[in-house]
């Protein structure tokens, strides 16, 4: 039987290529399987009702004899579905800045693919440095209550004396020839979805779209050059062991035309002899004797804060926790501290001697 490709997309058969086009995003977007909800039955479907009336010669082909025309190769039996789904959820790149019918792919798959990996957006043909990163190590109350440190790292960095524009000073920029001032430039490919178009950054400007008559002479056009760097970093309280700080745009610059990386700042923290962290929560041992666990005390502590006093309560079981409320770790979300939990340790005497043999016996008696 026929399948009604329109009816399947949304749309009229007397609907035009654009509200095809964005009928088509709209349901790709809906029963996309990664998303709740989702049907890949139905996305399925989508895909290949729009590689057919997308595309404005089989289209006609469809509405002249149906369905079942020569779709030379496309998603019609499941032919190279796997093969699509496989690409676009093993990180979803081959997709970016293709053009399928004159819709972009990348733009319209990638909230579902997570394109991009969650780095700050940049123009169209703009390239980008390395991101770096670089260890740290802390004591353990620095990284409980924060602290500042200074590192120094070699890598690429701007020019100093072109700015990172790759241009020798007093040098004037024209327009580049191969993109026409585009920064971009397009090839086309054959895929399992048939012709694509891929747009690319142009070689020949690194997107820029202007070239220099004149490259600088420091840096050798390339707007880069490798040198010492110094960061005064916050390291923000509470932060725990094997925790990152990123510092946007302190990576390594791209190059003439690009915007730098990102630095990112790894934390190793140094264990404490008798405080141990678990969250935002500090977790210490206290040894008492039999008698302070049975009659009560009151015994000093050490704590993030210092030494303080707590009070045991008579009749304290050995393991029993003591809680200090907001003597903990500081929260990143600002929530306030966490508690300090001491538990109780009773030390049982191996022996004992005659005559503290005999109290207890005389102990026993009275219980």
């Amino acid at each position: 039987m026929s399948k009604d490709y329109y009816k399947i997309l949304g749309v009229e058969k007397s609907a035009s290529q654009d509200e095809i086009k964005k009928a088509f995003h709209k349901m790709a977007h809906k029963h996309h399987p990664d998303k709740e909800g989702g049907d890949e039955t139905k996305f399925k479907e989508v895909n290949e009702a729009f590689q057919v009336v997308g595309n404005a010669e089989k289209r006609a082909k469809y509405d002249q004899f149906g369905s079942d025309f020569d779709q030379q190769g496309g998603f019609g039996g499941g032919q190279g579905w796997e093969d699509f789904m496989r690409a676009a959820r093993g990180g979803g790149g081959g997709f970016q800045n293709m053009d399928f019918g004159g819709v972009d792919l990348g733009d319209i798959f990638g909230d579902m693919f997570g394109f991009g990996g969650g780095r700050r957006s940049r123009g169209r043909g703009q390239s980008r440095g390395n991101d770096v990163q670089v260890d740290i190590e802390l004591d353990f109350k620095e990284a409980v209550f924060g602290a500042e440190k200074e590192i120094r790292l070699n890598k690429n960095n701007a020019c100093d004396v072109c700015v990172g524009s790759g241009v020798e000073p007093g040098s004037k920029m024209t327009t580049c020839s191969d993109c026409k001032g585009q920064g971009q430039v397009r090839r086309v490919q054959q895929t399992i979805l048939g012709a694509m178009q891929t747009v690319g950054v142009c070689p020949t400007c690194q997107g820029q779209g202007q070239k220099a008559e004149k490259h600088c002479k420091h840096c050798s056009g390339r707007g880069a050059i490798k040198s010492e760097s110094h960061y005064k970093i916050k390291i923000p309280a509470g932060i725990d062991d094997g925790q990152s700080i990123r510092l946007e745009g302190k990576g390594e610059s791209g190059g003439a035309g690009s915007e730098a990386g990102d630095l990112y700042v790894r934390v190793h923290v140094k264990e404490d002899r008798n405080l141990k962290r678990e969250g935002e929560n500090i977790f210490t041992e206290l040894r008492i004797t039999y008698p302070q666990a049975v009659l009560g005390d009151k015994v000093e502590i050490e704590t993030l804060d210092g030494k303080k006093t707590i009070v045991i309560p008579e009749g304290t079981q050995p393991g029993q926790q003591i809680r200090l409320k907001e003597l903990g770790v500081p929260s990143l979300q600002g929530r306030g501290r966490g508690n300090h939990y001491v538990t109780v340790i009773v030390d049982v005497p191996k022996k004992v001697s005659r005559q503290v043999k005999k109290l207890l016996e005389e102990l026993v008696k009275e219980l």
